[in-house]
Order: C-alpha cells, then sequence, then structure tokens
C-alpha cells in the first residue's frame, strides 16, 4: 500500500481470508511469545451499561514487523431480541508499532470468534487427555459452534452433549454439527450428568452465576470456562475452581474479570493456587497435565495479544491478496 493508505476488512472479507486452522496456529504463536517475554502485558478497558458493555483491549506483537492493535468491542447479550443486530460487535485498528502508522481496521466479531476458540483449542493440546473423545459444550450459540469446530481440530471427537437453556437452539446446534463435524453431538437436558461422562467441557454463556460444581466434574476433565469476560459473569463455583489446576489466558485480567476473580472473592483460592498462565505452559516454562486424574480449568478472558495476531495475520494475507478497499485518510 503507498503510504498513507489505511486497508479497510469487512467481516465477509475477513471470513474468506482467516481459516480457523491458521487462527489456532497464530494464537498459539502469540502465547508462546508472551510465555517467553517477547511480548509485553496486554491492556484492557471495560465500561458498563445497563443492557451490556463495552470492553477496549489492546497489545504489541513482534512478528518479524511489529504491530500494535486495539479492539473496540460491545458485548450486549439482549442484542437479538431488542434490536436484531448480533451480541457482540466492534472494530480492530491495527497499527505500525515502529512509527504508529494506521495499516488496517477491520470488523472484530469473526475475529474475536475465531481468536476465542483458538485459544480453547491452544489449552486442550497441553491440558486436556491425550484420549478425550467425549465433550460437552455449554452454551450453543455461535461461539459454541467454533468452540467445538476448534477442539474438533486439535482432539479425536467421538461424541459431543450441546447444552443450552433454549432445548430448540441446543437441538439446532446438534443436528448442523453432527452432519457438519461428522461427530455425534447429542442434545442434553442435563448439564450435569452431560459433563460427568465428558473429557472435556466448554461453558460459553452470559450466566451471572455458577453452571458447574466440583461434584458435577469427573477425575481427568478439561474444562475451558470462556464466557466470564467481565465481573458479573460467572460460570464456574469457586469450590470446583480451588480443587482443579488452573490456567490463566491472563493471570491479572482473570483476577478482575474471569471465574478465578469469584473464586479470589470468595476466598476459595489466592493468586498463588494458579498454576500457571497459558503462555507459560506453550513456551515450556511450565508443566501442562501433570496426571490423568486431575480436573485442569482454563479460564479464558480474552488476551489482546490473540486480536494481534489474528489482526496482523490478516492483514499480510490481504496485502498478499489484494483484498479489502484501501482509503486513503491523508487526502
Amino acid at each position: 500500500m503507498k503510504s498513507g493508505e489505511i486497508l479497510l476488512l469487512t467481516s465477509g472479507e475477513i471470513q474468506g481470508l482467516l481459516t480457523l486452522d491458521e487462527c489456532i496456529g497464530a494464537v498459539e504463536n502469540a502465547f508462546r511469545a508472551y510465555g517467553k517475554g517477547r511480548a509485553l502485558p496486554p491492556a484492557v478497558l471495560s465500561m458498563h451499561t445497563d443492557a451490556g458493555g463495552f470492553h477496549v483491549k489492546a497489545g504489541l506483537l513482534d512478528l518479524g514487523r511489529s504491530y500494535f492493535a486495539a479492539k473496540v468491542n460491545g458485548n450486549f447479550p439482549e442484542n437479538g431480541l431488542r434490536f436484531g443486530l448480533p451480541t457482540i460487535q466492534g472494530v480492530i485498528i491495527l497499527c505500525d508499532a515502529r512509527n504508529g502508522a494506521p495499516l488496517a481496521v477491520m470488523d472484530s466479531r469473526h475475529i474475536t470468534s475465531l481468536r476465542t476458540a483458538a485459544a480453547t483449542a491452544v489449552a486442550a493440546k497441553y491440558l486436556a487427555r491425550g484420549d478425550s473423545r467425549t465433550v460437552t459444550v455449554c452454551g450453543c450459540g455461535n461461539q459454541g459452534r467454533i468452540q467445538l469446530s476448534a477442539l474438533a481440530r486439535v482432539c479425536r471427537l467421538e461424541t459431543a452433549f450441546a447444552y443450552d437453556r433454549d432445548g430448540d437452539r441446543a437441538l439446532r446446534f446438534s443436528e448442523d454439527l453432527t452432519s457438519g463435524l461428522g461427530i455425534s453431538v447429542k442434545p442434553v437436558s442435563d448439564l450435569a450428568a452431560a459433563v460427568r461422562q465428558s473429557d472435556i467441557c466448554v461453558t460459553c454463556t452470559t450466566s451471572q452465576e455458577p453452571l458447574l460444581d466440583y461434584d458435577d466434574v469427573a477425575p481427568g476433565t478439561f474444562i475451558a470456562a470462556v464466557g466470564a469476560d467481565n465481573p458479573q459473569k460467572q460460570e464456574l463455583h469457586p469450590s470446583l475452581m480451588a480443587r482443579s489446576k488452573i490456567v490463566c489466558d491472563i493471570l491479572e485480567q482473570c483476577a478482575a474479570m474471569g471465574d478465578l476473580h469469584h473464586a479470589l472473592d470468595a476466598g476459595f483460592v489466592t493468586r498463588a493456587n494458579v498454576h500457571a498462565e497459558l503462555g507459560e505452559i506453550v513456551a515450556g516454562k511450565k508443566p501442562g497435565r501433570e496426571s490423568r486424574e486431575e480436573v485442569t480449568i482454563f479460564d479464558s478472558t480474552g488476551m489482546a495479544l490473540q486480536d494481534v495476531a489474528g489482526a496482523a495475520f490478516l492483514y499480510e494475507k490481504a496485502q498478499r491478496d489484494g483484498s479489502g478497499v484501501r482509503l486513503d485518510f491523508g487526502a
């Protein structure tokens, strides 16, 4: 691009450029770089309204070229019913971190969905048992669909249970994913019973109260808690956190807004009880799963470096392919 030009990428263009497998690779590299100390801690700012809220996540990442990205997302759970709009909407701005020049502006929805599921897949590589075959997905919206697809990339899944408060949505999820992934996906009405039969559980809901307690989980289970991305949300009971191996995406962020936040506030754990950040495990500084029996939890609040990695990958691929619209803000 010419100096001063900014690349604009729409949601449709992004879906055509970034595959789930590519995103998993980019996200794993971002966690590895952070775990090796090659990236600064990312930053987050949140502001809440009566119906939802906004967050700004920003980070710097050197990928051969130094990039800065900031994502501004609105998260409004009732949008579908009230306005016919997606729950999550927003934009990512990507900049050259060497000189501050804006490089690209892109829709954030597909990147956010893919990079969130990609982090679960990366965590599963290190924290799930190698023979994991059965998974429960709690929350059958768009994120649940991508979560199951991502897990199928790194685990040899045979059976999945689909739980949602909306039974019809769980049924549609099961029909679509059975066909799309070629595994048996069954709708269930009893979450705890399904989780006790599972090797992996992913929770991706907007719940503000615990969905799972320790007695609901079998020994050796890997749990990815994805939904608690603000201080009001909670999916796991503090007693489950206290009796499991806890791995965070970003410790301080999870302490402020994840399921870890609630366990800390309830006095069930301290920061010292957290085994590791995922980057430390990916970088080989700390072990992942150490026994077949331990219950492992990935507290996933969404690390900004995931967004930087996804946005930078998209920008470079779009440059090679000639995709997107180029705008001259200096004209």
